[in-house]
């Protein structure tokens, strides 16, 4: 029996939204613009446009937010290029993305064990927490060996995905962005590289990829944090499903009323 997700993104695809000049290049930038904007950019998604396409500045907006957004569109480019060829995940893989993401906004970190930079992608070498009087992530010696298992299992998912239902495959990225976002495996970018995996596994999988809005930071923020206290991966599961048809059913919508 289909799920509520998958009969709308059904109808997105029976209207053919998905076949419409520059839909792939417009969506990227969607994603990119709200991806940074969780993480506090002001710039638009035309803004953004005109950034990429013709490399104008916007006025207004500061260094870092353009970079960020640049950086990230770079990170999209190459994620999605590994994607379509079904490239398999390791850490190599995530600290080269991550390198990516942060390259112009990423810091140099001196610790007692060692020299980092969060800008060549390099796992932290110290304990971080969750905001002001949040819970601690796991601890950074032990980021190494589950970002590995984190890849073991991800691979094993997607040597099935050929067999699997769409919600099962939505569930795989989900999980993957619940898993990175808990391991928190870098000092910066881990809500970019969330994002960016979950998305890039939607890539791979031929699903319409998720899009997580600015007014939805809060909801999306205590999802993960639920999810994580519980150690139920259903309630983001939930949420996200929730979320990604809220938004198609958005599209929709949008794209009626324009050939009205």
């Amino acid at each position: 029996m289909a799920t509520d997700l998958e009969r709308i993104v059904a109808r997105y695809r029976e209207l053919g939204i998905d076949g419409q000049i520059d839909y792939d290049k417009f969506y990227l930038y969607s994603l990119i613009t709200h991806s940074t904007a969780i993480e506090g950019s002001t710039v638009t998604e035309l803004e953004n446009q005109i950034l990429f396409d013709d490399g104008v500045a916007i006025s207004g907006k500061s260094i870092a937010e353009l970079n960020m957004n640049m950086d990230l569109k770079f990170a999209y480019e190459r994620a999605i290029s590994l994607a379509k060829a079904h490239t398999p995940y390791s850490i190599d893989m995530l600290k080269m993305l991550s390198a990516l993401v942060m390259k112009n906004t990423g810091k140099e970190y001196r610790t007692v064990l060692g020299d980092f930079s969060s800008a060549r992608g390099d796992l932290r070498l110290l304990n971080v927490t969750a905001g002001v009087g949040g819970r601690s992530y796991m601890n950074y010696s032990k980021v190494p060996a589950k970002l590995q298992d984190f890849c073991s299992r991800l691979n094993e998912a997607r040597s099935n995905a050929s067999a699997m239902y769409m919600q099962d495959l939505y569930n795989i990225s989900f999980d993957a962005h619940f898993d990175i976002a808990t391991i928190h495996p870098w000092a910066d970018g881990n809500g970019r590289m969330a994002r960016l995996v979950m998305n890039m596994l939607q890539f791979e999988f031929g699903l319409v990829p998720s899009k997580i809005y600015k007014e939805d930071k809060e909801a999306y923020i205590k999802a993960l944090v639920e999810a994580r206290e519980q150690d139920n991966p259903n309630v983001f599961r939930n949420f996200m499903s929730a979320t990604t048809q809220r938004n198609i059913e958005t599209e929709i919508a949008a794209y009626l009323k324009s050939i009205d």
